[in-house]
């Protein structure tokens, strides 16, 4: 079930951003076949609690075995997209490369997860998400001025400009393969995609409303009415009281109405005055107490959760936000569909769980499954 029921996808196991993507896709209800190394992957020592390997079925495969490659052809074949994430050349090395891939199989829409790109000075060179938020101008925005730039996890690069690109370029890809017939290769970096998500602060930057600097605007720590404070139990809130009557209402609900550091919200010049009092004021007391006064009230505020808290918020808890699939909290799937919604995530496959079954239901006869387990390439 989903609103990409039918659309049957081939995924060339990876790490990161390319899973994440064949994961939104099979979340949505696609047919996800994952091509995995013969005995899984070393850096996924506890395939079960991968969440990012759910919704799709594993076939291991031996891509240095001519008959593994050839197996490895025959789904893609049968595919409307493809997902790698290796360096550029790899796949071409390995026979498995664009060209030879859309001369077989004209629609399809070959898609291609790296950090840098397929071209430029960097495309050859190894890579992770700090690195990719570093040269975009991203990582120079984040963090504090004691602390200097702070990686955001990794979910900027990764999996916003990264694998959310991938899968949306890939629908993309299918719908013009649709509409005309032909295929393409769609060039996925996340040098690309974080640009993208900066879009915001970049348009501010060049309405001079933006100094370039670390906590010095509105929404990067700067401004008092947008952050964190920590309370005096040792938990922490955070406020987002941007708007003039969001700002009112914070300071009526904490007794600052005429209080003379909040009399200027955007002057800059007052942002500390006006942080080291409501630093103050939220280290009086523990997070229940704030909690109780402005949550769900427009104050625009929010607990600061753990992640092993997060899935027990009532919000979360109403609109089943988190799901529990075999002892592993996940997030579900996303966006919700009115008419076609999509089906609990099956779990993350062991590495070839799904051999026979898979390969049949994707043309592989009895005997061609037989022939390559006799080759060692399944």
């Amino acid at each position: 079930m989903g609103p990409l029921e039918g659309i049957r996808v081939v995924e060339l196991a990876g790490l990161g951003p390319g899973p994440f993507a064949a994961m939104m896709l099979g979340d949505l209800g696609a047919d996800v076949i994952r091509v995995d190394r013969i005995g899984g992957h070393f850096m996924n020592p506890e395939p079960r609690k991968n969440t990012h390997n759910r919704s799709r079925r594993s076939v291991a495969l031996d891509l240095k075995n001519p008959d593994g490659i050839e197996a490895a052809l025959k789904l893609i074949d049968a595919a409307d997209a493809l997902i790698e994430g290796f360096r550029p050349g790899v796949m071409e090395r390995l026979g498995l490369g664009p060209e030879v891939c859309l001369e077989r199989n004209p629609k399809l829409v070959y898609g291609r997860m790296t950090g840098w790109g397929q071209d430029g000075p960097l495309a050859a060179a190894a890579g992770h998400d700090i690195n990719y938020l570093a040269i975009t101008g991203a990582l120079h925005a984040i963090g504090t001025k004691e602390s200097g730039p702070v990686p955001p996890l990794n979910m900027v690069a990764d999996y916003g400009g990264g694998g959310m690109l991938l899968a949306y370029g890939l629908l993309a890809g299918i719908i013009s393969a649709g509409r005309t017939g032909t295929g393409q290769v769609v060039d996925a970096a996340m040098t690309d995609g974080v640009p993208l998500l900066l879009g915001g602060a970049l348009s501010r930057l060049a309405m001079g409303a933006w100094r370039d600097e670390r906590e010095a605007n509105m929404l990067d720590g700067g401004a008092y009415y947008y952050g964190t404070y920590e309370c005096a139990d040792g938990q922490w809130i955070s406020i987002g009281s941007i708007e003039p009557r969001f700002h009112k209402l914070l300071l009526e609900k904490l007794d600052l109405t005429d209080a003379p550091e909040f009399a200027d919200q955007h002057n800059p010049e007052t942002w500390p005055a006006a942080r080291a009092k409501l630093a103050e004021v939220f280290k009086s007391e523990p997070r229940a107490h704030w909690c109780e006064l402005m949550e769900n009230t427009d104050v625009c505020f929010g607990p600061v959760l753990s992640m092993t808290d997060a899935p027990h918020h009532p919000h979360n808890r109403a609109r089943g936000t988190y799901i529990e699939i075999e002892d592993t909290w996940q997030g579900a799937p996303a966006p919700r569909f009115s008419a076609t919604p999509a089906d609990t995530p099956t779990r993350p496959p062991l590495a070839g769980e799904h051999n026979d079954e898979a390969l049949a239901d994707w043309g592989f006869s009895a005997d061609d499954i037989a022939r390559l387990k006799d080759a060692g390439a399944l």
